[in-house]
């Protein structure tokens, strides 16, 4: 059966996500607070009075911006328990201050002059084609734009506004949860399951139209602290220990091609993500990713070996390293239950979707609470360069990600 979405929920979808991405969420990896900011729970507040409004029970939201309801089955017989989760933070990597989203209706396949200095090109996003005579939403270019993943909750929050207005569509027990600090990889530390109390679930947190993933990188993130020497440089001969410099030869250790900018695929890499510093002492933040949980493991074995070099050759106590895991590949905890991930995209078929699997560059929620007894794949949004002031998501896209949800919660009563 085709759901296809009334066109009153289509502008219901685009005002909530208007309204959502209005909300400065954007998250802190130098916090220690829970949330790491405060602004999280902003959204967290007025997205607890709408989960009570649109007809969910159980609504409630912890300490820690932690929200979760509960939309009743209203069918019978024994239909398993369906979770839909999505995060409230954005990137701390760019701006999510005074977000001005701007509308291109029925784009005619041009670039994008998203203001007087920044331009979206064609041909550095030749993607764009794809959605000629279609709505497209983006940032003014001085954004990003946050449909990661705030479009997530305004595809969650539709469907569930849909199903209770349409109890025609049979459906289970829905539980709903909309976590903090996903971008800072802390989303799940405090995510009750037990109290969440679904069989599986699906982060609705993915890119592009039809994309379903339920592998991820194994990931894990190292600090590496460099401790200089600094005199004055007319004195400095046999003396200075540039820790800036030191850095630069650290970081010539590892193979120039398992970069970002040179990987695809189920190709892992290291990324240096922040090198700050002086003389005296550097700090150099990494994250290193793999597909492959062995290939994971040599990767952090190098990163170890190369501060052992380091310290042999600039003497013990020049280079420290902080290295820890973040969330491992969801692969070996979703397989068992691989019905999630056929009927997810058995939905995307029936409303017209072409299903892309894929492994995830990166990693969400899902990773995590896959390892902790929630097998968590993950559903497209529809949005597109995510992070940056170039981030953009079709109307249309965000339409088809409410009908998934809608299919796949009616499949599940139709098993």
């Amino acid at each position: 059966m085709y759901i296809e979405m009334k066109s009153e929920f289509q502008k219901k979808l685009v005002d909530r996500f208007i309204a959502y991405v209005e909300m400065d969420t954007k998250s802190d990896p130098e916090s220690e607070t829970v949330p790491s900011t405060a602004k999280q729970m902003n959204l967290a507040r007025y997205l607890e009075n709408e989960m009570k409004a649109v007809g969910l029970q159980e609504v409630s939201l912890d300490e820690k911006g932690y929200l979760m309801g509960k939309l009743p089955s209203n069918t019978e017989g024994q239909v398993p328990k369906i979770g839909l989760i999505a995060h409230m933070d954005t990137s701390p990597d760019f701006s999510g201050e005074n977000v001005k989203a701007k509308f291109w209706e029925n784009y005619d396949g041009s670039d994008l002059v998203l203001s007087d200095s920044v331009v979206m090109e064609v041909s550095a996003f030749p993607e764009l084609k794809n959605y000629i005579g279609q709505t497209l939403i983006s940032t003014d270019g001085t954004t990003l734009l946050g449909a990661d993943n705030k479009a997530g909750i305004a595809e969650i929050m539709t469907a569930v506004e849909y199903l209770n207005a349409h109890p025609e569509i049979k459906h289970g027990d829905l539980r709903i949860g909309f976590t903090p600090d996903e971008e800072i990889g802390r989303g799940a530390d405090h995510f009750d399951v037990k109290k969440f109390d679904a069989d599986f679930a699906y982060t609705i947190d993915g890119g592009e139209i039809g994309e379903l993933e339920y592998e991820n990188f194994n990931a894990a993130g190292a600090k590496v602290k460099i401790n200089g020497v600094n005199i004055h440089p007319g004195n400095a001969k046999n003396k200075m220990k540039n820790a800036i410099l030191m850095g630069m030869d650290f970081n010539g250790l590892f193979p120039n091609a398992q970069i970002p900018g040179c990987t695809e695929g189920y190709e892992g890499f290291f990324h240096l993500n922040d090198f700050n510093g002086n003389v005296e002492g550097a700090e150099m933040h990494y994250i290193i990713r793999d597909h492959d949980l062995d290939k994971f493991n040599e990767k952090k074995a190098l990163m170890v070996s190369a501060v052992k070099f380091m310290n042999d050759k600039y003497g013990e106590g020049t280079f420290e390293l902080e290295l820890k895991d973040q969330y491992f590949n969801m692969k070996e905890m979703v397989e068992p239950v691989l019905h999630i991930v056929e009927t997810a995209k058995q939905a995307m078929e029936e409303v017209g979707v072409l299903p892309k699997q894929k492994a995830i560059r990166g990693g969400t929620d899902g990773a995590r609470l896959s390892y902790m007894g929630l097998p968590t794949p993950n559903i497209f949004t529809g949005g597109h360069n995510f992070h940056g002031k170039f981030e953009y998501i079709p109307v249309e896209s965000m339409v088809k990600a409410v009908e998934t949800v809608l299919r796949v919660v009616e499949l599940y009563t139709e098993k």
